[in-house]
C-alpha cells in the first residue's frame, strides 16, 4: 500500500509574479531523508472547452517560451482560487484570449497538471454557444491567433499531432464526452 511522504521542513526559496519555489526536506515511507526535493509553487489554471453554434471550437495559437514553439490550444489562464473562482478565471481567459464570451459554464472535471513537482490543479470547463463579443484584450506577453476547429475534426488534429498540449487534450475529451450526451 502507497504512502505518502511527510514533511519535515519546507522553505520558500524563490517568490516571484510568475513561479514560487519551495524546498521541502521529506521523510520516505522507508525511512529515508531527502533535504532537497524542490516543489513548484504555481497558480491553478481555468481551461475553456468553447464551442460555437456552429459546431466549432475557439483555438488559440500562440508561442510558448519554454519549448520554443508555436503550440494550438484552448483558452486558458492561471489564477488563484483564495480570490477568484475557476468559473470566473474561464470567463476572463475566454474573453481577453479570443473576444468570445459565453452565456454558460458548465465545470467538466479537475485534474493535476504535474504532479510530481507542480502544485497546481487544471479546472476544465465547457462553454457551449459562445458568441464573438468583441476585441482579445491580451496581457503583454501574449500574441494570440484565433482559430476556429470543427468539432468533427479535433480528434484528428490530435492524432496529427498539431494538437499536444495535455491540459488541452484532456478538456478536448472530457468536452466531447459531454457533448455526447
Amino acid at each position: 500500500m502507497s504512502k505518502k511522504w511527510q514533511i519535515l521542513k519546507s522553505n520558500l526559496v524563490f517568490d516571484n509574479e510568475w513561479v514560487k519555489i519551495r524546498q521541502d526536506e521529506i521523510e520516505l515511507p522507508n525511512g529515508k531523508i531527502i533535504d532537497d526535493f524542490f516543489v513548484i509553487v504555481r497558480p491553478d489554471i481555468a481551461l475553456v472547452f468553447p464551442v460555437t453554434q456552429n459546431q466549432e471550437l475557439v483555438f488559440v495559437r500562440q508561442y510558448r517560451h519554454a519549448i520554443g514553439e508555436i503550440l494550438l490550444e484552448l483558452p486558458a489562464g492561471g489564477f488563484d482560487p483564495a480570490i477568484e473562482s475557476g468559473e470566473a478565471a474561464a470567463r476572463r481567459e475566454l474573453k481577453e484570449e479570443t473576444g468570445y464570451v459565453a452565456d454558460q459554464m458548465i465545470k467538466l472535471a479537475t485534474i493535476y497538471d504535474n504532479p510530481i513537482k507542480d502544485t497546481n490543479k487544471i479546472h476544465l470547463f465547457i462553454a457551449e454557444n459562445v458568441h464573438l463579443s468583441g476585441k482579445q484584450q491580451l496581457d503583454i506577453t501574449e500574441d494570440i491567433e484565433v482559430e476556429l476547429i470543427p468539432v468533427a475534426k479535433v480528434m484528428e488534429k490530435i492524432v496529427a499531432g498539431e494538437i499536444n498540449v495535455s491540459g488541452t487534450i484532456a478538456a478536448i475529451l472530457f468536452g466531447l464526452n459531454f457533448l455526447r450526451k
